[in-house]
């Protein structure tokens, strides 16, 4: 008997492309998010990709940033159709030809190298707003508002800053002394006082989000991240959080990555404050919406406040 979600996405297919199905299977792993599987007619081979029914305007968001990246010159798929069928939400692609980025047989490095420059063109796409969901309509992105914050950056540090209190649970939960506080408190400070500049970033900027084809062409997937941030800082303090976790670039990739970007050591202090402000504001979220989540972003929030602390010495003040 096939599997649900292959039966699924055969019909998914057929119905939009209108042939019979002559083979399907589902492509497992790569970290994948949603449930891929490829599906093959006479005629045509397609990506199918599905999720739950409440993804569908993440669906949307991603084809929008697909067609952006593509009118700036990096290779994407084509998303031919979006849509929601039975309590789900699919998304149908053009099959992309090559090894995926983690088993290809081209240099990791120069891959890496590829990715800075994807990073820039992807930095310089006009956008509008400010957060990781997306209007699909307008084309605006947005965070929605919570307690303590109106979903704006402003507003974002500012609940932040707010919650360095005296009776913080960050403090009760080890991640930084009383005497800390203070001092991340400084920094935060100092961030609501930058002009920063906001555009699009990809979010999971990583190998498993690439192809190689034959030709040496690198293709970027999987969009589902994205948002709009501070750049360039957004996706870099993806790959560092990554390479904490033991997952992302190692030291020479990342630097490849940088050197390719174009950023001096200016930027990557002022990256590194925004980094802890991300990494609590990310604790904080789960101590409210995630409790069983708590536990790994405790650590993290640790290591990366170890981390930016060895890096800043009295610099960053």
């Amino acid at each position: 008997m096939k599997d649900e979600v292959i039966v699924l996405a055969e019909r998914i297919a057929s119905h939009f492309l209108q042939e019979k199905v002559k083979a399907a299977h589902q492509i497992m792993g790569k970290g994948f998010v949603n449930q891929v599987c490829l599906v093959e007619t006479d005629r045509h081979n397609v990506i199918v990709r599905m999720n739950h029914k409440d993804n569908y305007p993440i669906f949307m968001k991603e084809k929008w940033c697909i067609e952006q990246a593509a009118a700036v010159g990096i290779p994407g798929p084509e998303t031919l159709s979006v849509g929601i069928t039975d309590e789900t939400a699919y998304m149908i692609q053009t099959v992309v030809q090559g090894d995926n980025g983690l088993d290809a047989a081209t240099g990791t490095i120069e891959v890496w190298r590829k990715l800075g420059e994807y990073a820039k063109r992807i930095h310089s796409i006009p956008v509008t707003g400010f957060g990781e969901r997306m209007d699909p309509v307008s084309g605006t992105f947005y965070s929605p508002p919570h307690a303590g914050s109106d979903g704006s950056w402003q507003g974002y540090v500012q609940y932040n800053i707010n919650s360095l209190t005296e009776h913080d649970p960050l403090i009760e939960l080890g991640v930084l002394t009383k005497a800390e506080s203070r001092r991340v408190r400084q920094w935060f400070e100092r961030l609501k006082m930058e002009t920063f500049r906001f555009g699009l970033c990809h979010g999971d900027l990583s190998l498993k989000n690439t192809m190689v084809a034959p030709t040496g062409q690198i293709t970027l997937l999987d969009w589902g991240n994205a948002e709009v941030t501070v750049v360039p800082y957004g996706d870099i303090i993806h790959m560092i959080r990554c390479q904490i976790h033991g997952e992302g670039p190692d030291h020479v990739q990342l630097e490849a990555f940088i050197e390719s970007y174009g950023l001096n050591e200016q930027e990557l202090d002022q990256m590194r404050l925004v980094m802890v402000l991300k990494t609590f504001d990310n604790l904080r979220w789960a101590i409210d919406q995630s409790p069983d989540e708590v536990d790994d972003y405790v650590g993290m929030a640790r290591k990366v406040f170890a981390l930016v602390q060895e890096a800043s010495g009295d610099g960053l003040i």
